[in-house]
């Protein structure tokens, strides 16, 4: 699990299959140190808006048991929204 900050969606007018009726969020990955280390396009499952922390499950085989497939283009799905995370160095508090 990673936790990340939405930055924004992503619209694709050509897609495979899997990904129809189902939204893509870019969410900027955020280190031990609170800083952005990187972004990945993941799932949403929980609907997570623009600005919003949350937990990022970032390996392909746990996204598709989520959706129950055995094969299929996932990596990361956003699976949970942070209200609250003390990382002793710095805390993040949801919206």
């Amino acid at each position: 699990m990673k936790v990340a900050k939405v930055s924004g969606t992503v619209v694709s007018t050509i897609s495979f299959p899997f990904f129809d009726s189902k939204r893509l969020l870019i969410c900027d990955l955020i280190n031990a140190r609170g800083e952005v280390d990187g972004y990945t396009i993941a799932v949403d499952v929980v609907d997570a808006g623009v600005g919003e922390t949350v937990l990022v499950l970032d390996e392909g085989n746990s996204s598709r048991q989520i959706f129950g497939v055995d094969t299929g283009p996932i990596r990361a799905t956003v699976v949970g929204i942070v209200d609250d995370a003390d990382f002793g160095d710095f805390s993040l508090q949801g919206p």
